[in-house]
Parts: structure tokens; sequence; C-alpha cells
């Protein structure tokens, strides 16, 4: 059961990641592709915008993808995690903990969870298993 477990947590959180890297580098499910997010991005300060946003995009479509299939799932979630801690000292911090007040409330869990997950290892039902069994 701890496999089946390990599963739906990397495919809920890895395949959202994913998901959330291709609304910046490819403007799917609503996002603003590399022009609009880096635009944004400079728009707050975060300069090259457009690169940054490709390096962020990158890594958590990349970094999404691994830690869903369960394939270097470790360096997924490194990808994740390290994100996410930009986002929050970048973005969200200086709103305090809530989500509902775009604090890094939401940003911290994803953390928590990628880093746990890697710790504890992806499971049976991933690739690295498959790969190192």
């Amino acid at each position: 059961m701890l496999s089946l477990g390990l599963l739906i947590i990397r495919l809920v959180v890895g395949l959202a990641l994913a998901a959330h890297g291709a609304q910046k580098l490819f403007g799917w499910f609503g996002g603003y592709g590399l022009k609009g997010t880096g635009g944004w991005l400079e728009s707050i300060g975060i300069k090259p915008g457009y690169t940054m946003a490709l390096i962020a995009g990158l890594a958590e479509f990349g970094g999404g993808l691994l830690f869903a299939a369960g394939l270097f799932t470790e360096i997924g979630a490194v990808l994740i995690a390290a994100t996410m801690l930009v986002a929050i000292l970048k973005v969200h911090l200086q709103n305090g903990f809530w989500v509902t007040a775009n604090g890094y409330e939401f940003n911290l869990v994803l953390i928590a969870v990628v880093v746990g997950v890697a710790l504890t290892g992806a499971g049976t039902y991933s690739l690295d298993y498959l790969w190192l069994k």
C-alpha cells in the first residue's frame, strides 16, 4: 500500500507541477507562455524575465514529469523544491504564510511533499524501481 500511496502523491503533485511549467513554457492551460510570464517576472523585478521564465518553466515541467514517473525522483524533487523556494523568496514571503493572501503556504507544502518522497523513495510503482532493480 505504501507504493500505491507514493504513486498517487507523485502523479498528482508531479503532473500538477508539469502543467504549471507548461503554462510558462507553452502558454497551455491558460498560461501566458514565455513572453507573458517573462514580462510579469520583469514587472516584479526578476530579470532577465524571459530567461528566468524559461528556467522556471523547464524546472517545473521537467521536474514534474520526472517526479510523476518516479524517474530520477530525487532530481525531479530538487528541481521542484528549488523553484518553489525561489517563488517563496521572490513572490510570496512578503505576503505572509496564508495562500489566501498570496502567501507561501502552498509552496511550502509542495517542498515538504517532494522532499519527503525523495527521502522515502519513489516506491515500487516507479521507473526508478525498475531501473535500479
